[in-house]
């Protein structure tokens, strides 16, 4: 059963948390980093990408930018630009995007959880981004991005969540992006008990963004627990920074394809060879979402077309019934040659978040193709971590992101 704890956060003082508060550290390149940074010198980013403060000359994942990470950090605590709970609380935090609303438990999750497969992923990870971020939380001795967890709706936690929204918000303010951001403090003994209980009884979370922060945050705990052999298990680096939310509040958005070329094939001769394999309808040249599972929109050369696999043909399996993984192994490896989607440099992917736009434009710049996937739902990437499986790169897209800074987990 689920282990998730309240923890003392150190969070922003008061009306900061609007400045502070920034997009995930991975979202950015170096660059834009950089730009956001110099037009907030308040934003998290120059903890979460320390590199942003220092020479261009620098390597991103030097020693000192790590040291800057925790230097910055801990000097914001000593001047009082974060403070530090007196007491253990859950937070709860609801993001509203275009007047839809979803609110989450910021709390901490066990690495037990994660090494026992309580707590599921759906993703690999890699080695080298895993590394920066042991580096970072291991330098500032705190976890400063939470990781984004799902569970399965629970009522008696929707009703504790609805009780304490009831009251005055301790952040309430709206972000560039137009997303409004507000939190609330769940402090009183009675309602922190009965959430706690109510995770207990859930046998199954699962990651729905940040596996690569989670397995940091879990590699960083393995190896603290080598370096005090008499650990108790109720020590903050047995746990990790997270945001829980109920299944039936997240939407997830399309994650499309582009490809640079046609694998030497005409325009025309594509399109036929598509035809065979999917029931293709013309559009016209204005762009239209798939309507369905199974159904996914083709821009090619200047105009639009729908593309659908008849429901039966569909692989009945977690993965293989994938809309992505349908596109992958029908279209892209036997026709264009894309067999590995992770490493081939002729295909890329395009959040939902920047619309169908995006892939026309793309195709007016450097692509010759481009894929419009209906979403993944939430109900299959559970259905794939249930199974132990992985789901293709690329496959999800989450909106809103989480903020960086509101949540601060030290590890001692």
């Amino acid at each position: 059963m689920a282990v998730i704890r309240p923890f003392s956060a150190i969070r922003p003082n008061g009306e900061k948390a609007e400045k502070i508060a920034a997009l995930p550290y991975d979202v950015y390149s170096r660059r834009e980093a950089k730009e956001v940074v110099a037009k907030n010198p308040d934003s998290f980013l120059k903890i979460d990408r320390a590199e942003t403060q220092l020479a261009d000359s620098i390597d991103t994942y030097a020693p000192q930018v790590y040291q800057m990470a925790h230097d910055t950090l801990w000097k914001m605590v000593e001047q009082g630009e974060f403070i530090k709970e007196e007491k253990d609380c859950y937070y709860i935090y609801e993001l509203t995007m275009e007047c839809r609303k979803q609110t989450g438990i910021a709390a901490c999750a066990s690495i037990d959880d994660y090494e026992q497969g309580v707590i599921k992923k759906h993703e690999n990870t890699r080695a080298d981004k895993e590394a920066d971020r042991i580096n970072h939380v291991n330098a500032c001795n705190a976890q400063t991005g939470p990781i984004f967890l799902a569970y399965r709706a629970n009522a008696t936690i929707n009703a504790v969540v609805d009780m304490v929204k009831k009251e005055e918000p301790l952040y309430d303010f709206v972000s560039e992006d137009t997303i409004r951001h507000r939190v609330w403090v769940m402090s009183k003994e009675a309602q922190i008990r009965t959430v706690e209980d109510a995770f207990a009884s859930i046998g199954e979370i699962y990651i729905a963004d940040g596996h690569h922060r989670a397995a940091s945050a879990v590699r960083v705990g393995q190896n603290r627990r080598k370096e005090h052999p008499g650990y108790t298990g109720a020590e903050e680096f047995n746990y990790f920074l997270s945001v829980l939310f109920p299944d039936e509040q997240l939407m997830i958005m399309d994650y499309n394809r582009v490809v640079k070329d046609l694998n030497g094939m005409s325009d025309t001769a594509f399109l036929a060879k598509v035809s065979e394999l999917f029931q293709v309808e013309l559009l016209g040249g204005k762009p239209v979402k798939p309507a369905q599972k199974g159904n996914f929109s083709m821009y090619l050369a200047g105009k639009w077309y729908s593309c659908t696999i008849p429901q039966k043909e569909i692989p009945n399996h977690p993965v293989e019934g994938l809309d992505v993984s349908v596109l992958q192994d029908r279209l892209f490896a036997p026709v264009l040659g894309i067999t590995d989607p992770k490493t081939d440099s002729r295909i890329d992917f395009v959040g939902g978040i920047r619309g169908l736009e995006e892939l026309e434009k793309r195709c007016k710049s450097d692509c010759a193709a481009a894929f419009a996937m209906y979403p993944t739902s939430i109900q299959e990437l559970f259905a794939v971590a249930d199974a132990g499986l992985l789901m293709p790169p690329k496959s999800t897209w989450f909106e809103p992101k989480l903020r960086s800074g509101i949540f601060i987990h030290a590890l001692e």
